[in-house]
């Protein structure tokens, strides 16, 4: 589904993969986060996906321009999940609601797994 936004000249129209992208390089940037999490439902087996892939860990729903937004997440080891969580939810929040001008209802974040930063 893609967000509309109608001004005076048109229609805007943004993809859920742009939403995706974005908020996923946003969440990559939030202290405590490793990166992003892809669950192989055959195996139940949990991999860190690389920069590249960043959209295939973040599910977006778009419905009358309100966005919802799921996070498979790695987090850093030592660090409190809790904490790590709020920050990523403000943040996400903050940034997608200025980018694409839409309101963003739900963050929910799955925390997949933990690793240690060298």
């Amino acid at each position: 589904m893609k967000g509309r936004i109608n001004n005076k000249l048109g229609e805007i129209q943004i993809s859920a993969d742009v939403i995706a992208l974005y908020a996923g390089m946003t969440a990559v940037e939030c202290f405590g986060i490793v990166g992003m999490a892809a669950v192989s439902m055959k195996d139940g087996l949990v991999k860190l996906l690389k920069r590249e892939s960043l959209t295939h860990g973040i599910n977006v729903e778009v419905q009358d321009n309100h966005i919802k937004l799921d996070f498979h997440v790695i987090v850093a080891y030592g660090v409190s999940i809790c904490t790590v969580s709020d920050n990523l939810i403000a943040s996400v929040k903050y940034k997608v609601e200025a980018f694409t001008g839409m309101e963003v209802d739900k963050i929910n974040v799955y925390v997949e797994g933990v690793r240690v930063i060298d």
